[in-house]
């Protein structure tokens, strides 16, 4: 992007009706939404070490990192006049588009692990330690970069064809792998882990098979507008329809909202990770806070919070200066 074609940049719509301002607004807080979830949900798998021991969190962590790109760089290609392909003068230069592809990568291999795990735990346990699980993550990143430099080093014709090709030959393959482990582990979750005999490794099998199946079933209802639509394009061999901007195609807003429910989903579907952040996360925080605003307005505070604090905070023997 030119420093020219950034001083020309304005909103995605102006703002001058009541329904432009209202998508603005909703563009600024789904950025926001992004940042905030998927960062709430980093920090607890950090600071949490029993987390951290775990494949699926390790998993979670790369999908959160990739989101958070994508929520920063949201604030550009989603509020602003931005049209993120190869010919125009406000690209991305293929970056922004890459941190939705690595979220796209993290979910699908969190799904082949998690079936790995359920159908060979064994093999499993012996052959996918922390260090592979992180190699893996850390290949597919390396994979991104080197698509995102090979499409910057070519002309915009080769770099076009190669996005289409590559992406109307791995859409195709990605769907049918989402999908069918998706079926797979249904069945498993539903016939095979509930004729195990009750115990802790049993329903931590279960509840982790359940939370990729509904993570993957929001995926794929958010992506597969835009995969049919890349899909179609590709076999027509021309351009189906255009929008004037990114904030306003609602085909590549939609991946954008699954940065947002993902995060919502970890939260809702684990709860050691919803223990870690309401505890070590969101308290401490909100406690902090609250305490600031009280010693601020202390008109504020609650009958017999004062008394307290003073007790609580009243200094010793050792505490008095001599």
């Amino acid at each position: 992007m030119s420093n020219s074609s950034l001083q020309g940049l304005s909103f995605a719509l102006p703002l001058t009706s009541f329904g432009n301002v209202l998508m603005f607004l909703f563009s600024v807080s789904l950025a926001s939404s992004i940042i905030f979830l998927n960062m709430s949900v980093c920090v607890s798998i950090l600071l949490n070490r029993a987390l951290r021991s775990e494949n699926r969190f390790m998993y979670m962590l790369s999908t959160c990192f990739s989101d958070i790109c994508t929520g920063v760089s949201y604030y550009y290609v989603g509020v602003l006049d931005v049209k993120d392909i190869f010919n125009s003068p406000t690209r991305t230069y293929y970056v922004v588009p890459t941190f939705l592809g690595l979220s796209y990568m993290a979910i699908l291999a969190a799904q082949a692990d998690r079936y790995h795990a359920v159908v060979s735990p064994f093999q499993y346990s012996r052959r996918m330690t922390r260090n592979r699980t992180v190699i893996v993550i850390c290949a597919y990143w390396l994979y991104a970069s080197i698509i995102v430099a090979a499409n910057n080093l070519v002309t915009v014709g080769v770099a076009g064809k190669i996005t289409s090709i590559g992406s109307f030959v791995g859409n195709i393959f990605a769907v049918i792998i989402m999908i069918g482990l998706n079926i797979r582990l249904f069945i498993i979750a539903r016939f095979q882990l509930e004729r195990e005999p009750p115990s802790v490794e049993r329903d931590t099998k279960r509840s982790s098979v359940y939370l990729i199946l509904v993570v993957v079933l929001f995926f794929l209802g958010t992506w597969l507008p835009i995969f049919s639509h890349v899909i179609a394009c590709n076999f027509i061999g021309s351009v189906c329809y255009t929008t004037k901007n990114e904030g306003t195609d609602p085909l590549r807003v939609l991946p954008r909202v699954n940065a947002a429910l993902t995060p919502i989903l970890y939260i809702c579907g684990c709860s050691p990770l919803r223990a870690t952040l309401l505890t070590k996360v969101w308290r401490p925080c909100c406690r902090r806070r609250r305490d600031v605003s009280w010693m601020t307005r202390p008109h504020l505070m609650p009958s017999g919070f004062i008394s307290k604090w003073i007790i609580k905070t009243k200094p010793t023997v050792g505490d008095v200066a001599l």
